[in-house]
Parts: C-alpha cells; structure tokens; sequence
C-alpha cells in the first residue's frame, strides 16, 4: 500500500484538508468486497491518489517530488498526479490564485499525465459543489472537459446509492455536460463493482438505455488503465457490454493514449487494450490522436469533445471491420 505525505509537512492553514488513506479504500466507502487480489490492486490505485493529493497539498506551488515511479509503485504514478490535481485545484479555488498551482503542474512532470490532471481537477469541483471552471480562467483544449469526468466519478465512489442505483444527477451537471460526468460515473462503477462484470452489467442494466453507453466508456477506460482484470474477465466483460462495444473501446482507447503517453504500460493494462480494442496500446493511442486532430479542427466546445469521442468509435470500427456491436 502507498502511503501519504505526513499530514505534519502539510502547511498550518491547510492540514484540515489532509487525506487519510484509510477513509476511501473500498471498503470503507460501500462498495463491493470481490476478489480480494482485485480489491489490493485497486485499493493500491486508491493510496496512489491519496499520496498525490497529500503530496500537492504539502507542496503548495512547489515542485511535487517523488510522485513519478521512485514515489509510488510503477504504474501508479497518474493516479498520484490525478490526487496532487484534485489538491492543487482545492487550494487554487480556496484562496483565489486563479489556477496557478494546477498550472505548474501541467507544465511539469504532469504533462505526461494531463488526462488524469483535468480529471482530478473535477474531482475539486465536486468537492466543492462548484461548476468547472470557476475561479479558473484560461482552461483551453478538448481535454478540459475531462474534469466533468472526474467530477462524475467523485459523485459516484461517494455516493453509490443515489448516483449509481437512484440515478440522480446533480444540479450543476444536468444538460449537455451530464454525458461526460456519466463517464466517470461508469469508471467508478468500474471501481465499485471491485472490476465483476456481472456486477457491472447489472448495474448498467438498471440505468436508462439513453446513459449507458457513456456509462460504458467510462468502464472501458477504468478497465484498460488499471489492467486489474485478465484477458478472460474482460471477455466477459465485453459480452456484458454488448450493444456498447464501441463505447467500450472509445473509453479503452483514451486509456491507451493516457498510458503511452505516460511512458508507463504495464502487462495487466496492455493486455487490456488488446483484448477491449483489438489493437495494440500504441495503435488505439493513434486512433484518439487522429481523432483529436480532425475534432480540434472545429474548436473545443462541448460539442466538439463529444464528437472527438466519436471519431475514436469511428477508427475503432474502421479497424474492426465496421462492426456496430
């Protein structure tokens, strides 16, 4: 298990605001027990986060320090840089320094892992009760809608039962952004099923036919980032998701592209890929790479993020034979 930062070396002012790891393992946040090998490799996902966000918040503006592979165990290294995200922007919206320290994040070592830094950033805002950007100015680019998706996934690990079983959607994100807040939603399904996909498929099952597919691209992408499940468990996972393949790989292919750029591919999370996608990690990363260009060429509004999700659907069918499944 990774451990956080002292909460001593947390300035003063801001030690309210520490993480104590043991209060959002999985269970003890109501989620489902699993396999118990499954349940340590997420729960590991989990301290990652925890010592990122502890480590952003002790750093302040400065350099984070050992976040990258000498920090924490070898392909964790974007779930500490999605924590140190959620602290930095916590700290920026509190005290008005208009998102300078998730700025210097970016432009540091989590350039190479800004998907899961705009995600981290909406896990923030929902913290808050707040809509992204406020207090923020200057966010650009079709990746900044990510942070929707992380604020779907904080509502949803903390909130099982409204979001994932009642599910209710929050004021703030009901209209067009709901669509990417339902796909975090589907990545903390990914978590609180601890990675069952019966579980899962009876989860989704439950919601309106109108939401699942966003539902499933985000269980694509959780699935295919932390590789927790083999091979055979995800085949099972893909007969679930039938109807939804597509989704399924958009959202695999996004984690693709996250951990090729990253520079980390772990065993568990390549074999992911290939068996969500049909491709290799480096092959579904070029699809969401021609897909952003054709995407970016239009502008980075919502509309132009949802239609770079469907141009990945588009490349993935193109390379599966034009199958719709």
């Amino acid at each position: 298990m990774v451990t956080s930062v002292p909460a001593q070396r947390t300035p003063f002012l801001f030690r309210p605001l520490a993480l104590d790891v043991r209060s959002i393992q999985l269970d003890k946040s109501g989620h489902a027990a699993g396999d118990a090998d499954v349940r340590e490799r997420l729960d590991a996902v989990v301290g990652a986060f925890a010592a990122g966000y502890n480590t952003g918040l002790a750093t302040g503006r400065g350099p984070l320090g050992p976040l990258g592979p000498a920090g924490v165990p070898a392909g964790l290294a974007g779930f500490a840089h999605e924590g140190a995200a959620m602290s930095r922007t916590l700290l920026d919206v509190l005290t008005g320094t208009r998102g300078r320290r998730l700025a210097g994040l970016l432009e540091g070592p989590g350039r190479r892992h800004f998907h899961l830094v705009h995600v981290g950033a909406g896990w923030a805002y929902a913290r808050l009760r707040l809509r992204p950007w406020l207090g923020l100015p200057g966010a650009r680019g079709l990746p900044r809608w990510l942070v929707w998706d992380g604020w779907g996934f904080h509502q949803a690990y903390f909130r099982p039962g409204p979001v994932l079983y009642e599910h209710r959607i929050e004021r703030a994100a009901r209209g067009p952004s709901s669509s990417v807040r339902d796909q975090g939603v589907g990545r903390a399904l990914w978590f609180h099923a601890c990675a069952d996909p019966d579980v899962i498929g009876r989860v989704v099952t439950g919601f309106p036919t109108h939401r699942r597919g966003d539902l499933w691209a985000g269980i694509g992408l959780a699935a295919a980032y932390t590789g927790a499940r083999t091979p055979d468990v995800l085949a099972s996972l893909l007969r679930a998701a039938e109807g939804h393949r597509a989704d399924l790989a958009q959202g695999a292919a996004f984690a693709a592209k996250a951990r090729v750029l990253s520079g980390e591919v772990p065993g568990g999370c390549r074999e992911a890929v290939e068996t969500l996608c049909s491709a290799s990690p480096a092959t579904a990363a070029k699809w969401t790479d021609v897909a952003h260009d054709e995407a970016a060429g239009h502008g980075d509004t919502l509309a132009d993020y949802q239609y770079w999700r469907a141009l990945v659907r588009r490349e993935w069918r193109r390379a599966d034979g034009g199958a719709e499944r």
